[in-house]
């Protein structure tokens, strides 16, 4: 079984000099760096570290994907954030866990004794209040079902045809780009995949800002959330 590491990156300079030299090189086979554009020294910092390094010619988390998962030779994916919200410690754990026959596996914030220390009132009633939705409108039992950080079968992102436009047709109703979270927990449990989540915590991210369009993203996984439940 061979994983890579799928780090997500723009102006993330402070927080890949803190967290990437955690990441031993016996937990993966490889580690790809894909980066939004960066102008702080990030994606220079990564080849200097000899990372996979690829700058999408799109903006937005999906094309991260979208253009970034062709260059992946494994099996498996490990998707991360290293802004410091994932704690790079917890892959092995990722790696064990989906080696049991699951298709994905999730590091929940929620889970059990888990916390994110990242959150404020916003985003923590915006990550209870679609999770929760995803389950009543899907049948999935997920505590955590928008964050980054998991390890599922690169198969599965194309199995589930989260590589195409129409999958975020949506996006242009709120001109925003979406990330592909909620739409991959959605489907993995709307085709009846092998899920499970671990509990993870989530610390404070490490410099650089937030990317997030509270608002946009919202009205656009909302509407996701129902069109899913309708469609095959």
């Amino acid at each position: 079984m061979k994983t890579t590491l799928f780090v997500l990156t723009y102006n993330e300079i402070e927080g890949m000099k803190a967290i990437m030299p955690r990441i031993k090189k016996e937990w993966v086979d490889e580690i790809i760096i894909v980066d939004g554009g960066s102008t702080d020294g990030t994606l220079e910092y990564a080849k200097e570290q000899g990372y996979t390094t690829y700058v999408q010619k799109k903006k937005g988390l999906r094309n991260a994907y979208i253009e970034g998962f062709p260059l992946v030779k494994s099996d498996y994916v490990v998707t991360f954030s290293p802004d410091g919200n994932s704690v790079p410690e917890a892959i092995p754990y990722l790696i064990k866990k989906i080696k049991e026959g699951y298709d994905m596996v999730i590091a929940s914030r929620y889970l059990d004794h888990a916390k994110s220390y990242d959150d404020d009132f916003i985003t923590k009633f915006g990550n209870w209040l679609f999770t929760k939705l995803i389950n009543v409108f899907h049948g999935s039992n997920y505590t955590d079902a928008l964050v980054i950080y998991r390890i599922y079968k690169k198969s599965l992102f194309y199995e589930l045809k989260m590589d195409t436009e129409k999958s975020y047709n949506m996006e242009k109703w709120f001109f925003t780009t979406m990330g592909i979270e909620p739409l991959l927990s959605i489907r993995c449990a709307k085709y009846k995949k092998k899920y499970t989540e671990i509990p993870e915590d989530e610390p404070k991210r490490i410099g650089g800002e937030r990317k997030l369009q509270i608002i946009r993203w919202g009205a656009a996984y909302l509407t996701q959330i129902i069109k899913e439940r309708f469609t095959k």
